[in-house]
C-alpha cells in the first residue's frame, strides 16, 4: 500500500510548517509549497531525516500570481502525485486603515486568501472524488466571525473561507463521495503574522492570548480527519464565537474597531 500524500501551502513556517511535522509523523508523504526554495528544501530534508518512511516534494509557488493555483495543480499532476490531504494554509494579512493601505497589496491578499484557496479546493476536490476520497483543511480565522475595522479586508476574506467551507462540507456529504472539507478557525497564534512589518501595523496582544501554532495545527488536522465541518481552536476562542451571536454586526464592528485601533502600533 502507498503512503497517503498531503499537500500543504504556506509550508515554510507557522501553522503550515506545524501541519507538515504532524502529518510526517503520521506517515504522510508531503508536498511542501511556498515561495522560498532553499528554506523548503531544508525543511524537507529535516522532515525526511526525522521520519525515515516518508518522502517530501518541494514546489515553489507564489499564489498571489494569476493562475498560480492552476499551475500548482498541473505541476502536481505532471509529477504523478496523488493528493489525499490538502491544507490551504497560505494566507496574507494587512493591518491599518483601508484607504491608507496599498491597493495592490490588498488585491494580492484577496487573491491568495480567496481565489487561490477556492481554485485549489475545486481542483483537488474533483481529483479526490475520482480517487475515492480525501480531506481538505481550509485555514480560516476567528476573524471570520466578526467585521474588524483596520483589518477589514482580511476579516472579510476569512469570512468567505468559513462560509464557503461550511457550505461545501454539506455539498460533499450529500454527494457521499468520501471527501470531507473542514474550516479551521484559530484565534491569535504565535506566528510571524503577529509581528511582520510588511503587513502594515502591528497588533499588540498579551502573550497569554497567543496559542502555539503546533496546538492549532494538531486540532485542525484531528478535526479534519474526523470529518468535522468547523473547528474553533481554544476554549477562549469558542467563548468569543458564542458571544458574537449576542450582538449585531455593527455593534461587533464598533467593539473590534476600538480594540484594534487602541492596540495597533
Amino acid at each position: 500500500m502507498r503512503n497517503h500524500t498531503a499537500l500543504v501551502t504556506g509550508a515554510s513556517d507557522g501553522i503550515g510548517l506545524e501541519c507538515c511535522k504532524i502529518l510526517a509523523a503520521k506517515g504522510y508523504n508531503l508536498i511542501l509549497v511556498a515561495r522560498r526554495m532553499a528554506l523548503l528544501e531544508q525543511i524537507a530534508a529535516d522532515l525526511q531525516q526525522q521520519n525515515n518512511a516518508i518522502s517530501c516534494t518541494v514546489i515553489t509557488c507564489d499564489l498571489a500570481e494569476p493562475q498560480a493555483a492552476q499551475q500548482l495543480f498541473t505541476d502536481v499532476r505532471e509529477r504523478d502525485l496523488q493528493v489525499d490531504f490538502l491544507i490551504n494554509n497560505a494566507g496574507l494579512l494587512h493591518n491599518g486603515f483601508f484607504t491608507e493601505l496599498d491597493l495592490v497589496a490588498q488585491e494580492k491578499m484577496i487573491h491568495v486568501n480567496v481565489l487561490a484557496l477556492t481554485s485549489l479546493t475545486h481542483l483537488f476536490a474533483n481529483q479526490m472524488i475520482n480517487q475515492g476520497g480525501g480531506h481538505i483543511l481550509n485555514i480560516a480565522s476567528l476573524a471570520a466571525w466578526t467585521p474588524i475595522p483596520n483589518q477589514n479586508v482580511y476579516a472579510a476574506t476569512k469570512a468567505y473561507v468559513l462560509s464557503f467551507t461550511q457550505a461545501l462540507h454539506n455539498e460533499l456529504k450529500a454527494l457521499d463521495c468520501g471527501v470531507t472539507v473542514t474550516a479551521l478557525c484559530p484565534g491569535y497564534t504565535a506566528t510571524k503574522m503577529m509581528d511582520n512589518p510588511a503587513q502594515g501595523g502591528k497588533l499588540v496582544v498579551p502573550s497569554s492570548l497567543l496559542q502555539p501554532a503546533s496546538e492549532v495545527a494538531a486540532q485542525g488536522i484531528d478535526a479534519c480527519l474526523s470529518g468535522r465541518a468547523t473547528i474553533v481552536t481554544g476554549w477562549a476562542n469558542r467563548i468569543t464565537v458564542a458571544i458574537t451571536r449576542l450582538f449585531s454586526r455593527m455593534a461587533l464592528a464598533r467593539i473590534a474597531g476600538r480594540f484594534y485601533r487602541s492596540n495597533m502600533q
